[in-house]
């Protein structure tokens, strides 16, 4: 009898890969995972890895949390399955609709709910674009993004997104504008502070919405920390100098908080850890601890006022998911967000921040090709350089980002590779012997590959 092939194998054989290096797994197969226990998860041969990356930014309590499986459990017993139309929703969606705007910066509001970041971006631009028809102007359609931020891959939260990639896709759609990326050691000009840095990027923003037109903008999409851009935290006094332009010419801003949300950066929301107000907050991720496939557009008081109007006058919101406001899904956010806000969790990001910044700074002191750190709460990012001090990136055909993470894989360490950046992003639940290890394992790889390409 022929024997089967191996997990690796039909991985590549039977699945379509997204967002995954093909050079990568054609010479080193996939690494197909069984199980989790705490920050870890194995795989098929029962090697075991530290996944620093949180699954995809999102198993914040880690992969087994007893309480988030009780939760699914518990109400796939009593009501596995319903939808949020027709004036019917169950009762785990009110209440996590409630628990949102509790826990939001509003002091009132509305949430829509979405199967995931993506469709939550993406709803949120249809709200725009409907506000804008039914207010009498139906110009205001355009919608302002960042370069290098990211905001999902639909056609038009992948048009929002400010990464060349999308160019394959024809992409973006006419009317997505991106404005700078408020990444200061990267385009910072020579002799230009930090503030005048700011100051800058706020009058761009001045002149970009004088040349279009504010009568044409629906809104400003912008992440609270860019996150898959490669975790680039705002230069200082970003969000105040922007959001002032903003509302000089009546433009929404809209919080993309799927990565920053619920405890990341060290606060419940990234806007409270740069200290601003959006009109509308986007979540995902987090909101379920990465147990459920669920987004949500949380909506302050005017937007949700302004959109409640314009659906009085036409009936209905012509808009949503088969699996909206899904009842497992909201059982399980309500726990997760219990889980995070007051089990200890968010606690833990705030005590052991300051660590990890503190243990990969002395990574990058004892390294001579690290340009940069960056990052805020448990979401850094460490930027490669054949020379730091001119900021001269390697050789794009060296893929050394990915050569890093590849060796940090084979040393039993999981990061991501983000342009020539390794980001670390652990799980909530990551303790003081484990970021050791992580560091151990990281500067381990590092200094392998710095060895063989520099």
């Amino acid at each position: 009898m022929a024997q089967p092939q191996s997990w690796e194998k039909r991985a590549e054989e039977y699945s379509f890969y997204g967002f995954t290096d093909l050079p990568s797994v054609h010479q080193r197969g996939t690494v197909v995972v069984t199980h989790g226990e705490g920050p870890y998860i194995f795989d098929t041969n029962g090697k075991r890895y530290l996944d620093a990356n949180s699954g995809l930014w999102n198993m914040v309590a880690g992969f087994d949390h007893q309480g988030l499986i009780e939760a699914a459990k518990a109400q796939y017993d009593r009501f596995p399955g319903y939808h949020a139309f027709f004036g019917r929703m169950s009762d785990q969606t009110v209440m996590l609709s409630e628990k949102l705007i509790e826990v939001s910066p509003f002091e009132r509001g509305k949430v829509f709910y979405t199967n995931s970041g993506s469709e939550a971006n993406d709803t949120m631009v249809k709200m725009l674009w409907f506000l804008g028809g039914s207010e009498g102007q139906p110009q205001k359609r355009k919608i302002l993004t960042r370069w290098n931020s990211y905001h999902g891959v639909t056609a038009v939260s992948a048009s929002m997104t400010g990464k060349p990639y999308n160019e394959v896709f024809g992409l973006p759609l006419d009317g997505f504008i991106h404005v700078g990326s408020p990444h200061y050691w990267r385009f910072g000009e020579e002799g230009e502070t930090e503030e005048q840095f700011t100051a800058r990027l706020a009058r761009e923003l001045e002149e970009v919405i004088t040349r279009e037109g504010a009568d044409t903008i629906a809104g400003f999409f912008a992440e609270p920390v860019i996150g898959a851009g490669g975790v680039i935290p705002p230069s200082k006094g970003y969000f105040q100098a922007i959001q002032k332009v903003l509302k000089k010419h009546g433009i929404p801003l809209i919080a993309d908080e799927v990565i920053c949300g619920f405890g990341r950066t060290g606060n419940t929301w990234g806007c409270q850890t740069y200290d601003f107000i959006p009109d509308a907050i986007i979540s995902s991720k987090n909101l379920t601890a990465g147990m459920f496939p669920m987004g949500a557009v949380i909506l302050g008081p005017e937007l949700a006022d302004r959109l409640d109007a314009a659906v009085e006058a036409i009936e209905e919101f012509p808009h949503g998911f088969t699996a909206s406001g899904h009842p497992v899904g909201s059982a399980i956010a309500l726990k997760a967000i219990d889980v995070v806000m007051n089990e200890g969790l968010a606690d833990n990001v705030k005590r052991l921040a300051p660590r990890m910044e503190q243990g990969l700074r002395e990574i990058m002191e004892r390294s001579n090709h690290i340009g940069e750190l960056r990052g805020v709460g448990y979401m850094w990012a460490l930027e490669a350089c054949l020379d730091p001090a001119t900021k001269t990136p390697f050789d794009g055909d060296l893929s050394v980002s990915e050569r890093i993470a590849n060796t940090c894989t084979d040393m039993g360490l999981i990061c991501r590779p983000l342009g020539q950046s390794i980001v670390l992003c652990p799980p909530f639940v990551l303790t003081e012997p484990q970021m050791d290890e992580m560091f151990d394992k990281l500067e381990q790889a590092l200094n392998k590959v710095f060895a063989e390409v520099a």
